[in-house]
């Protein structure tokens, strides 16, 4: 009986820690979707500053790109200011930082 009462006592610890964990690592990741405002691409052209205005809030978020496909694609004019842009993104050292950046549209 005492077995039964240790193994169940540590599937239950178990459990409550990973919930905790996986609660803790979705909370720092936010997911958005905005039409641009602004667009500014910095001069070495490693990075860029997006202004979204978030469809639900009507409020304006600064976003900061670092990866090389999304920043092609401003260079191609691909994404321009007026697009609609579904993002994932995680503050970092009170910026936030790009995960995913992709128009809602599909063509």
């Amino acid at each position: 009986m005492k077995k039964i009462v240790s193994v169940m006592a540590m599937i239950v610890l178990t459990v409550v820690c990973l919930m905790s964990l996986s609660k803790t690592a979705s909370a720092d990741e936010i997911k958005m979707v905005g039409s641009i405002t602004k667009i500014e691409v910095s001069a070495d052209k490693k990075s860029a500053t997006v202004i979204l205005k978030d469809t639900k809030t009507e409020k304006e978020v600064v976003i900061t790109i670092t990866d090389d496909l999304t920043l092609d694609k401003f260079g191609d004019k691909r994404i321009v200011e007026g697009d609609e842009i579904r993002c994932k993104f995680e503050t970092v050292d009170g910026k936030n930082v790009s995960k995913m950046f992709k128009k809602t549209a599909g063509c």
